[in-house]
């Protein structure tokens, strides 16, 4: 009997593999896998490919968006009118278009599944004060002015793929907001990301940020900062009856010797800088108080608050060796403070992430190879909350951010516009064309 047990479950085994062997092979797919897919199939979607066949025609209008937009002053804090400018742009389209209480611009293009957002922002921002001369020179394709790469490229390019998506009638799956954003400069503090990560987290899927020219890098690596002001304060008097008193200009300039000789190591990499000082109200006059902006960047957060102690550590010094060199102190004393005037986090994008991967398929269709940066930027705040977000550049070439002389170069705009494009959609979903 026990061997004709054996003899029927043999059988039974033998039944089974030979039904597995006959069924069909399935390829087991991780979703990483089926997102590159997709990914790279997007510029045979009969829409996609309208929409992309929009943008090297119509290269001139963006051009002269990006030269309209830089032309109207944006200092920090002062985006208003910028934003007015844009939001007529968004309207134009047809798109429903918001200003919200932080200052950001927000045009929706709505997709299949509402529950779900894909942020594209560029800042609306410059890290020039009022009063600056933003009149655009062109030379060819070249332009100059301040602000006109960063950002005016990213806004103009914002403006084209609001553009681009509309002409072609594309829907995605995941509704897109385009944002023209607040803040991103100087003190702002990231605060037009951090307002809208705060309003939309519960639906957001992820965030590609539009930040200057090229194509030749993405940022997946937030590089977390920290902006201090050191003010110290005294009585202040005349040059010639009150010398000798303690003076805040001394005290600042021996306490920033100091710092500026703090040892920052090559790894983690670890940066500062002092980029203003103020003080004092004529040349024959003891100020009555003193202050200096400081810029402190590092890979390590442990670095950052070694420096924030260092440079506190340096105002305390400085404060007292020019109180224990004056002549005369019986004519009051110097106070001192550090404070903390914006935060930005760091974080890191999963090398798996599906956004990533659309980047890279994108990258794949225009021919290009980007590298992986780490930089202080907008994705930040997504970042930090580990939501997935990406800054790149959009095409062209440019150069002297942040200063006077700067510049951009719309050759080779197309193929920035068309990388920006396909991840943007790579990532929310193309809607199935019902109407084919």
């Amino acid at each position: 009997m026990r061997r004709k047990h054996r003899c029927k479950r043999t059988v039974k085994r033998a039944l089974v593999c030979v039904i597995l062997l006959a069924m069909p092979a399935r390829s087991v797919a991780s979703p990483q896998a089926s997102r590159q897919v997709q990914g790279s199939r997007l510029p045979d979607n009969a829409r996609v490919r309208v929409a992309l066949d929009w943008f090297s025609p119509n290269i001139s209008w963006v051009n002269d968006q990006q030269a309209r937009i830089t032309e109207i002053p944006a200092p920090p804090f002062q985006e208003a009118q910028r934003a007015a400018a844009v939001k007529e742009l968004f309207a134009e389209t047809g798109l429903p278009v918001q200003i919200d209480k932080t200052g950001n611009v927000i045009a929706e293009l709505r997709g299949v599944n509402e529950k779900e957002i894909v942020i594209v922002a560029a800042h609306l921002d410059t890290v020039f004060p009022a009063g600056t001369e933003v009149k655009v020179h062109r030379e060819g394709s070249r332009m100059t002015a301040p602000g006109i790469s960063d950002n005016g490229s990213g806004v103009a390019a914002l403006l084209a793929m609001a553009r681009a998506a509309q002409f072609a009638h594309l829907q995605p799956q995941r509704s897109i907001l385009f944002v023209g954003d607040v803040g991103e400069e100087g003190e702002g503090n990231l605060r037009g990301m951090r307002a809208l990560v705060e309003a939309y987290r519960s639906k957001l899927k992820a965030v590609v940020v539009l930040d200057g020219s090229g194509t030749d890098h993405v940022t997946t690596k937030a590089l977390a900062s920290r902006r201090l002001e050191a003010l110290i304060t005294g009585p202040g008097g005349h040059s010639w009856s009150d010398f000798g008193m303690p003076n805040p200009i001394n005290a600042l300039v021996r306490g920033s010797v100091r710092f500026i000789n703090t040892k920052v190591p090559a790894s983690p990499r670890t940066t500062f800088n002092i980029g203003q000082i103020e003080g004092g109200t004529s040349v024959n006059s003891v100020p009555h108080e003193a202050r200096l902006k400081v810029d402190i960047r590092s890979e390590s957060e442990d670095e950052l608050t070694r420096l924030e102690s260092a440079l506190r550590e340096c105002i305390a010094a400085g404060v007292r060796d020019e109180t224990e060199s004056a002549h005369d102190r019986s004519k009051g004393k110097l106070e001192w403070k550090v404070e903390l005037l914006g935060s930005r986090p760091g974080g890191e994008l999963a090398a798996d992430s599906a956004l990533l991967a659309a980047l890279r398929a994108a990258d794949e269709h225009i021919g290009n190879q980007s590298r992986i940066e780490r930089s202080s930027t907008d994705a930040n705040i997504p970042l930090s909350l580990g939501i997935d977000a990406i800054s790149i550049g959009v095409g062209g070439s440019g150069g002297g951010a942040h200063s006077l002389q700067e510049w951009y170069d719309s050759a080779g705009r197309e193929a920035g516009l068309k990388r920006a494009f396909l991840t943007i959609f790579g990532i929310s979903g193309v809607a199935e064309d019902k109407s084919r």
